[in-house]
């Protein structure tokens, strides 16, 4: 037979004690008249059978002095879960008589009776099952499906009216006892049922009338609401309104205004113009009379200005020309000092990357010496690693050949030991003693067994380590072959960085020779320069013929002109050319004094 759970059939006798309450309490107060006193007995059976039910499971917390178990602590959870609660709980508090929580709860069950809303307040604590672990265990009634079918039928004590005086009940002493004998069945109850019928039409439609007045007063209620936001926002609309009037009223003032404004200022302006019309009339006939005499006053200063600035534009071109040797030749010298000090600070580059790099050969050297050394040193490891090596596999050779020779030496001997059990049975005596021989013998195999087998798992731990060192060492002379590689390439990069520093060197030492070679030609033409400074320029009309070759200038012999000392030469005799870091052609130089030839037309034209 199946066992059942205790917690279970308590659950269940619970749930059934509740029934017959809800329904005895329905019945009894419909046929009594449907309001109710405190010392109504199946009202006051109600509360003690709702008092069990709430105190199933319940977990017994630790107080100060001793232990304590009450339902309070569930029930004053419900206001922070349904805010309209709250005026429950605080009116239970504050009442006078009581002192113990158990008569908080009797009082809080009865005021929430006489509200019709017992079953709504315990229907929110059922839903929060997790703030109800706190209080009552996993088996109690309030945290299994029985709590929601009592809450389901407490919903039909709202059709019963309850007048209860709680202030001067004593709740704290009274004692919860079942009285059973109130439910037992009786002859008249088995013939009331027609008006059980009856009772329970009645009840449906003033249960259907009060769920609609309920429905009614929240529709109302939204109403309400809405009407109220309508007014406001009907009173904002009035008040946004009559500013927006005002507004207007202003403005069209404002207009009014800003017309009259405009009507005074074109009267204004229309007087103006007229007298302004008058004035000019007068000022242009005056200047009609005063423009002849101006005019031949313009035309004598116009032709002056134009002899002045003729001589303006003669004395200007000059000085650009002047302005313009000038900036030529210290742009020259700057540029040749630039060039100087420049290469000179490349030299002192390139000297300094060429000790630097035969530092870094030298470190390179020591470290290719000093891994070669490592490299004999760990080839020699490797050769005895590898003796020892050959060494180990002779020896496991042998200990292989052993042991096949024991194991051939066992399987002789337990053939011959099964020769003799079978023809030797009846011989037990002599048969055990060489039994008991052949046993120790085979227990000393089987030892030097084990012996050969443990010998043989550390030579190959030493086999395996010597492996590895082996694997390690032939990593690091790879290594040593990566260097030796980089060293390879660093010393080409080094020939090569050699090579470059010695073309560098040489390109350097022909730019000095060059360098050396123009400076001593600017010197010689400043000093030129300086003896042919109070010389005066030929005149082209008068240089008819080249001062060299004495020939007659042409298309094909063009005049260049020296700047210092005037001298005139063809294209012919003036070959001596200057390299110039300003222009992108050699420059034609004088023979007498080195300077810079001009290029002139043959004809006058300048």
């Amino acid at each position: 037979v199946a066992v059942k759970d205790p917690t279970a059939v308590e659950r269940a006798n619970l749930l059934n004690m509740a029934k017959l309450s809800i329904k005895g309490l329905i019945e009894s107060a419909l046929s009594f008249g449907r309001t109710l006193d405190s010392d109504y007995p199946p009202l006051q059976q109600f509360f003690v059978v709702m008092e069990h039910c709430l105190k199933h499971g319940l977990k017994v917390r630790k107080s100060f002095l001793s232990y304590n178990k009450t339902i309070w602590g569930p029930l004053e959870l419900v206001e922070k879960l349904y805010p309209e609660a709250e005026e429950i709980a605080a009116s239970v508090r504050d009442l006078p008589g009581l002192k113990t929580p158990l008569g908080r709860a009797r009082a809080w069950l009865r005021l929430a009776l006489m509200q019709k809303k017992m079953a709504d307040y315990l229907r929110c604590l059922i839903i929060q099952r997790d703030l109800l672990s706190e209080f009552y265990e996993y088996h109690a009634l309030m945290m299994e499906e029985e709590g929601a079918v009592i809450v389901g039928l407490l919903v039909g004590l709202n059709v019963i009216d309850a007048n209860l005086c709680v202030k001067g009940e004593d709740l704290d002493s009274q004692v919860g006892v079942i009285d059973f004998s109130v439910y037992l069945k009786s002859d008249d109850d088995i013939g009331g049922k027609e008006r059980n019928v009856q009772i329970a039409a009645i009840l449906d439609q003033k249960n259907y009338v009060e769920e609609l007045n309920r429905q009614l007063n929240s529709t109302v209620s939204s109403l309400h609401a809405r009407v109220d936001s309508l007014e406001k926002s009907n009173t904002k609309l009035i008040e946004e309104l009559a500013i927006a009037k005002n507004n207007i009223i202003k403005l069209q003032e404002e207009n009014h205004q800003l017309r009259s404004e405009n009507t005074l200022i074109l009267m204004k302006t229309q007087h103006h113009l007229e007298a302004t019309k008058v004035d000019v009339e007068a000022e242009l006939q005056t200047y009609k009379h005063s423009r002849q005499g101006l005019d031949e006053m313009y035309s004598e200063a116009r032709r002056q200005l134009r002899e002045e600035a003729q001589l303006r534009q003669d004395m200007e071109n000059e000085l650009v020309v002047q302005v313009s040797m000038k900036h030529e030749i210290e742009l020259a010298m700057k540029l040749l000092e630039k060039d100087i000090h420049e290469k000179q600070d490349t030299l002192i580059g390139l000297r300094q990357q060429l000790d630097e790099v035969k530092a870094i050969n030298m470190e390179m050297y020591q470290k290719l010496q000093v891994s070669e050394d490592a490299v004999k040193e760990k080839s020699e490891i490797i050769s005895r690693l590898e003796d020892k090596t050959n060494q180990i596999n002779a020896t496991m050779k042998q200990l292989e050949q052993r042991l096949q020779q024991a194991e051939k030496a066992q399987m002789e001997a337990e053939a011959e030991d099964e020769q003799l059990k079978q023809e030797y049975v009846n011989k037990s005596e002599s048969l055990q003693n060489e039994f008991s021989q052949k046993e120790k013998q085979l227990l000393q195999l089987e030892t030097d067994l084990k012996i050969e087998k443990e010998w043989r798992q550390t030579l190959e731990d030493d086999l395996q380590k010597e492996k590895e060192t082996v694997s390690h060492l032939r990593i690091e002379t790879q290594e040593i072959i990566n260097l030796k590689k980089e060293f390879l390439k660093l010393q080409e990069k080094n020939k090569q960085l050699k090579r470059i520093c010695e073309d560098q060197e040489a390109a350097l030492q022909e730019l000095a020779s060059k360098l050396s070679e123009s400076k001593l030609k600017i010197e010689d033409i400043k000093e030129a320069n300086k003896a042919l400074q109070g010389q005066v320029w030929l005149k082209d009309k008068e240089a008819t013929h080249c001062k060299l070759c004495e020939k007659e200038f042409s298309l094909s012999k063009r005049k260049h002109h020296c700047r210092n000392c005037g001298e005139i030469f063809c294209n012919a005799c003036s070959d001596n050319e200057l390299p110039l870091p300003s222009s992108p052609k050699p420059v034609r130089v004088c023979d007498s004094c080195h300077a810079i030839l001009i290029q002139r037309c043959s004809s006058n034209v300048p």
